[in-house]
């Protein structure tokens, strides 16, 4: 049976029931959107504000490529790994108290930044915030969207939000950079302390506790989550292996069969048991399948192109991080600017339209980034501007599609499918990258000199990584096209 079933018959009662939970005055919607909006700022501003310091942590900590891989990845792949789990959780004891104690936990792991002293703590340390992010972004979205009735003020409650978040992944690379010109590394973690202490006063004030109608008591599906955690760390696990270990050893295809196994066992767990973790009805309706394609394709360009950007500029070509930082600015000032753009294009060209549109100009972004990169920064800088034209619609496309087919009590799920797809996409586009680059790369990528064949190798790396990433973007677009064209119907 499908979950739309499941909302309430009544039409006055589910509008009580949403106005209920509505802020009573202007100061506690701002107070509430406030809150929700800086915790869309930590997610996205983390990894955009770490990756232009990576090759002064990888001198630092004296770091292999594969470990600032990791570094980088480790908090997509936990983040996409447990946030299924999460949503679950809060969708059955409170999406308002899973993300106030994800929040702690973000400030207590983001502090833990200033002990670091190698590697390893730190690939820890960013596990730990991976950790916090699964338990506080879903329930974000979730909470927004019920604040209004009207589809008109949730895509506006979202667009904001979503911008907010936007506005971190723009700024983050120069910040970040200008940062590192008079202080420590470290300095770029310890941020998210401040914005962890706004986003808990923020919901603690202005968001009200989940009401009981709005939650469910089904049983927690604690083996599909195990199930599910474990294909995705193991799919993003068992490249690296084959690059760190090699072929002849038997770890890189024991990572690969488990994966395998672990999703089979998923699906056939999420066929077969009677409150599953994710239905996957729900996730082949046309509409959510087509949303989460796009999201996908987006998540991915923008992990592996930010990745690669960051590499190129200051390793390859010796730019120092806040001239770095200064080279992703084109990015910046679309992301900024756009804002106002998304609205009447989205009136203009309708949802459907407008997802595979920007969904599309992502992937030439990277397209363009795969040929041109090698042949000097105005390629880099139009692959930028691309992928930010086209991100700064597939958010609000995707996450408005999915979140209005549920059910209230499904929100946070719903919320979660959106997110992971995008996490998951992130880890893999770093992964891969990264396990491209090791493979073909020969030294250490954090020497502070190359010969001529280790610039050499390195650009082959990023060519056929970033046509790699283009060819798998691309396939998801194709994807989320075709599914949005079979229509609304059921399944």
């Amino acid at each position: 049976m499908s979950l739309k079933n499941e909302r309430p018959a009544n039409t006055d009662e589910a509008q009580a029931s949403s106005t209920r939970h509505r802020p009573q005055t202007l100061k506690a919607a701002a107070v509430a959107l406030a809150g929700l909006s800086a915790v869309f700022l930590f997610e996205m501003l983390d990894n955009s504000i770490l990756n232009v310091a990576l090759p002064t942590i990888g001198r630092e900590l004296g770091a292999s490529t594969t470990a600032l891989q990791w570094v980088s990845g480790v908090y997509a792949v936990v983040f996409g790994g447990l946030m299924l789990l999460f949503s679950a959780i809060s969708d059955r004891f409170g999406r308002r108290r899973i993300m106030l104690s994800g929040l702690v936990l973000l400030a207590v792991s983001s502090t833990a930044t200033s002990v670091v002293e190698t590697p390893e703590q730190l690939i820890a340390v960013r596990a730990a915030m991976g950790v916090a992010a699964a338990m506080t972004t879903p329930g974000s979205m979730a909470l927004a969207f019920r604040l209004f009735d009207e589809e008109s003020l949730r895509v506006r409650a979202l667009t904001l939000i979503s911008t907010v978040g936007l506005v971190g992944l723009a700024i983050g690379p120069t910040a970040g950079g200008f940062v590192l010109a008079f202080a420590p590394w470290q300095v770029l973690l310890l941020i998210n302390v401040p914005i962890a202490i706004l986003a808990f006063v923020g919901i603690r004030m202005g968001v009200a506790k989940d009401l009981p109608e709005e939650l469910h008591r089904d049983p927690l599906d604690v083996a599909g989550a195990l199930l599910g955690t474990a294909t995705i760390v193991l799919a993003l696990v068992a490249p690296t292996l084959f690059v760190e270990v090699g072929s002849e050893s038997w770890t890189p295809w024991a990572a690969t069969t488990g994966t395998l196994a672990a999703a089979t066992l998923f699906v056939v767990r999420a066929r077969t048991a009677r409150y599953p973790l994710l239905d996957l009805k729900l996730v082949a309706l046309p509409l959510v399948s087509s949303g989460l394609a796009y999201k996908a394709a987006s998540g991915l360009a923008i992990a592996g192109l930010g990745y690669m950007v960051t590499l190129q500029l200051q390793f390859a070509w010796g730019w120092s991080p806040a001239l770095a930082s200064i080279g992703m600015l084109p990015q910046v000032v679309v992301l900024l600017v756009g804002g106002r753009l998304v609205a009447p294009f989205l009136r203009r060209v309708g949802m459907n339209h407008a997802a595979w549109m920007s969904a599309a100009a992502v992937v030439l972004g990277l397209a363009v980034f795969a040929v041109g990169s090698r042949f000097g920064y105005v390629w880099v800088a139009l692959a930028l501007v691309l992928v930010a034209v086209g991100m700064r619609v597939v958010g609000v496309v995707a996450g408005t599609n999915v979140m209005a087919g549920l059910p209230e009590s499904r929100t946070t799920i719903g919320a979660a499918m959106v997110d992971t797809s995008s996490q998951v996409a992130t880890g893999v586009g770093i992964t891969v990258t990264g396990t491209i680059l090791a493979a073909l790369f020969t030294g250490n990528i954090s020497s502070t000199t190359w010969s001529a064949e280790q610039a050499a190798s390195f650009q082959t790396g990023v060519t056929v990584a970033g046509f790699v990433i283009t060819a798998a973007a691309a396939a998801l677009v194709l994807l989320g096209m075709t599914r949005a064209r079979s229509g609304r119907g059921g399944l």
